[in-house]
């Protein structure tokens, strides 16, 4: 461990400096999955009536 190391817990301006940094470091929110989802449902539903049409 480094010698200049300082523990974020010393005071409370350190830590929530810390938490501060911790927090704008997460990694940002994952993207809304539901068009996905939708249109892959629709692309099913596009091929089955397809596949239907022409076996039918």
């Amino acid at each position: 461990m480094a010698e200049n190391y300082t523990d974020p817990s010393g005071n409370t301006q350190q830590f929530r400096a810390f938490v501060d940094a911790r927090e704008a470091a997460a990694p940002a929110a994952a993207p809304n999955r539901l068009p996905l989802i939708l249109g892959g449902v629709a692309v099913v539903l596009v091929v089955a009536v397809v596949a239907w049409l022409a076996l039918g």
